[in-house]
């Protein structure tokens, strides 16, 4: 035992006579550097899921989240392209509404344009906004240049980064129904959408503008999760898309025409027609050509559709072989009533899982593509894909839908 405590006191004896001879050797060690921090996705999945229900997927990032990010690091601009927009205290919204206003407070240049026809019933917001220094509002009637309206939802913050997806600019959008987007950092994607924006813009000030936009500039290949995933950004209506090869209905007959296995699409509403009743067959042929050759069709809808008038088209189209169409119910919140709300409104395909996804603002109804702004996303490549796939498999599978029967009333 005291042979045992007289060589450690030697030892130490040692350790401490190095030190003298060569105190760096023994000075505190310094920190490893730190791991080089994962570059940010040049496209990254994005959700908003009503509270209190399971349609959460803590893996993808929140859409208030995401916007308050992008607003945050606002240094220069921000363009915000949106069907409406209307704010509640205490709602995600109006912390994101604050973050605007605190960027133009810095200097931040902020631009809003919204559709003409939803002003007169929410114009509160776009009041308080078009009211502060370094903030512009314009009011697009799109029925003048287009025939439609201006549906798409969408911003751009510095050029440098964009968001586009389901989620009108309303606090229910972030706290009380279910949405799809994309954060896109990709430049030439962010740069179309800036030119979007900047002829939309043009066109609400009386100045027309066209879009400089070629098809010739897609697919641009990104890496995703260590895979390349091939990006094309798609737009409506045709005659306002630059060039009409980014034209988005042709786009996505191709995409469904070369589906080998499964059809996969969400929406809030499916209609083979447009606003005036005309028949708009594009899609649901489309739909109806890849049953035929054997593909499973899977298709989603709100439960709002769930009514004389608007259940007809689904049910036609469960009757045909290979195609199963689902209903979503969101059940109520506790807090109460939320009208215009506690839905489903994403609107996203998938084609054989791992293959292809769009991801936009359109309903699959005739008008939205033909007289209305829209934009939307092609992703080819699984690492996109077969996550957004894996979210419609929840919600087909899920508690909350359930089939479309072709023979009830």
């Amino acid at each position: 035992m005291r042979a045992a405590a007289l060589l450690a006191l030697a030892l130490a004896a040692l350790a401490l006579t190095a030190c003298a001879a060569a105190p760096r050797s023994c000075a505190t060690a310094p920190a490893a550097p730190p791991l080089p921090r994962s570059p940010s996705p040049a496209v990254e999945l994005v959700e908003s899921a009503p509270v209190e229900t399971a349609l959460d997927h803590p893996d993808i990032p929140n859409a208030g989240d995401v916007w308050l990010a992008m607003i945050a690091g606002a240094t220069r601009s921000i363009d915000v392209a949106q069907f409406y927009a209307v704010s509640a205290p205490g709602s995600r919204l109006e912390a994101v509404v604050q973050a605007i206003e605190a960027a133009a407070d810095r200097g931040v240049a902020v631009r809003f344009l919204l559709e003409t026809i939803f002003l007169s019933k929410y114009p509160d917001l776009a009041r308080r906004l078009g009211a502060r220094k370094n903030v512009t509002v314009r009011a697009f009637d799109a029925s003048k240049t287009m025939g439609g309206i201006l549906h798409a939802k969408y911003f751009v913050v510095d050029g440098r980064e964009a968001y586009l997806g389901s989620q009108n600019f309303d606090w229910r959008s972030l706290d009380h129904i279910q949405e799809i987007g994309v954060r896109v950092r990709e430049p030439r994607t962010v740069a179309v959408l800036a030119e979007v924006f900047a002829s939309d813009y043009a066109f609400a000030g009386g100045e027309a503008r066209p879009i400089r936009a070629r098809a010739a500039d897609f697919p641009v290949t990104v890496d995703v999760g260590g895979g390349p995933v091939a990006v094309t950004l798609v737009l409506s209506p045709k005659g306002f898309v630059g060039d009409d090869g980014l034209w988005e209905l042709p786009a996505l007959v191709a995409l469904l025409d070369g589906a080998k296995r499964r059809i996969e699409v969400q929406m809030l509403t499916y209609k083979p027609a447009f606003r005036d009743g005309a028949p708009f067959r594009t899609l649901d042929d489309a739909l109806r050509r890849a049953a035929s050759r054997g593909v499973s069709v899977r298709l989603t809808c709100a439960d709002w559709q769930d009514k004389p008038g608007q259940i007809e088209p689904l049910q036609d189209l469960a009757r045909t072989p290979n195609i199963e169409v689902k209903l979503i119910h969101v059940p109520a919140w506790s807090g109460g009533d939320v009208p215009f709300a506690r839905v489903v409104h994403a609107k996203y395909l998938v084609v054989d899982e791992t293959e292809v996804a769009w991801v936009g603002t359109s309903n699959w109804e005739g008008d939205y593509f033909v007289k209305s702004r829209n934009v939307g996303l092609v992703l080819r490549g699984g690492p996109f894909a077969e996550r957004l796939h894996r979210v419609f498999s929840d919600g087909w599978s899920g508690p909350y839908a359930k089939p479309v029967t072709p023979a009830a009333r």
